[in-house]
């Protein structure tokens, strides 16, 4: 069939519908052909549409119109699985979908998830849960359909919202030396060296939970982290591997630890030799609803805010070590941080630097005790002299 310049068309063709419009029809690279999923009005339009065709094919641009079709919550469930994630990441994952992002986008297929379906998705998940919890199913909606990109179902991204995936979690509060010691106390014996291991070490909660009787070192003061022991929302704790590689590390605790780690061992842990370093007083690994009650007293008897959690102890380890001259690769290595900064592949923390480290943390504490008694001891003679000036 010739073309609307008197010229026989080389690829696709185009027929006149009764309504007087034009249908235009092309072979895709598997020799399907398909229809234009819009009729034109003139043959030179329906010959223009056919005629960037033909350059998709020709440059391998072309994207199959149906790949698309596929239903999104299908694929991102799918994705999930495939990834491998660790089971809190996996866990975390289907709860965004469940409750955040199926609902809604969970109903179209890929190729109908547009930028301004994006866009009102997340402007109504803004006005019904926090700023962070948006942020993490942004991202994760983002990286579902970068990969549908990458396995060329759709051809674009549409999560197109500049600065969208970012936190902006406000700063976290941090506890004094002698709050820290309150804690301790208010925790009793069982759990004082969890608090001072969070606030001084820092270690992770789920890293304190795999800790074993052969990771404490006694001689050095200090404790190794070798895996990691997450509690899933089931309650089911799962053992595995540390958050990153940077996480296995050994952790040069502060002098003044030294008596409350001896304690501990011999009162506290499972006594077989590898037995864990905390467990409830039935003798079971903590948990976190049983542990979350004592803190929560513990808390509210030191006087600090309600949203101070127990994970916050480990923003005041890091502020500790800072004051104490540490350096940010000297925390991040006691912290089990990884960085991609190019900077920090050139600088290195040794163990005898994190004794220093360590070293200062105990002089700073001492310090706070001492500075804290002394005070204390002032309010006291001022009390007692007022009462003596009563009784005269």
């Amino acid at each position: 069939m010739a073309n609307s310049k008197g010229k026989r068309r080389r690829f696709g063709a185009v027929r006149k519908l009764p309504s007087g419009r034009f249908q235009a029809r092309y072979p895709g690279p598997d020799g399907i052909m398909r229809p234009a999923p819009v009729t034109f009005e003139t043959a030179g339009d329906a010959d223009d549409w056919l005629a960037e065709k033909q350059t998709e094919v020709r440059r391998g641009d072309w994207q199959d119109p149906d790949a698309g079709a596929v239903s999104f919550e299908e694929y991102a469930l799918r994705w999930v699985k495939e990834r491998g994630l660790s089971p809190t990441t996996d866990e975390l994952y289907r709860r965004l979908l469940r409750l955040h992002i199926l609902p809604v986008l969970g109903g179209w297929d890929l190729d109908e998830i547009t930028p301004p379906r994006i866009r009102t998705w997340r402007a109504e998940r803004l006005e019904t849960v926090g700023e962070t919890t948006v942020a993490k199913s942004y991202r994760l909606v983002k990286a579902i359909l970068e990969t549908a990109v990458e396995d060329e179902l759709i051809r674009r991204n549409p999560c197109r919202i500049r600065g969208a995936g970012k936190e902006s979690a406000g700063e976290r509060p941090i506890a004094t030396v002698e709050q820290v010691d309150a804690l301790a106390d208010a925790m009793g014996p069982r759990w004082r060296l969890m608090v001072y291991i969070a606030a001084y070490g820092p270690a992770r909660p789920e890293e304190q939970a795999e800790m074993r009787r052969p990771d404490v070192d006694l001689e050095t003061v200090g404790v190794w982290v070798r895996r990691a022991a997450p509690e899933l929302t089931t309650g089911r704790r799962v053992v595995g591997d540390t958050k990153s590689e940077a996480g296995k590390r050994f952790i040069v605790l502060p002098g003044f630890m030294r008596k409350d780690l001896e304690r501990h061992v011999k009162w506290f842990a499972e006594k077989e030799p590898n037995g864990l370093l905390f467990v409830g007083e039935k003798g079971a690994p903590f948990r976190r609803s049983s542990f979350g009650r004592k803190w929560r007293r513990a808390r509210a008897k030191v006087g600090l805010p309600e949203d101070f959690r127990f994970y916050d102890l480990r923003h005041t380890g890091h502020t500790l070590s800072t004051q104490s001259g540490a350096t940010l690769k000297d925390t991040m290595v006691r912290a089990g941080q990884s960085s991609t900064r190019a900077a920090l592949i050139y600088q290195h923390s040794t163990l005898e630097r994190q004794k220093e480290v360590a070293a200062g943390i105990d002089a700073r504490v001492a310090a706070d005790r001492q500075a804290a008694k002394a005070a204390a001891e002032k309010r006291d003679d001022q009390a007692s002299g007022t009462d003596l000036a009563r009784d005269a």
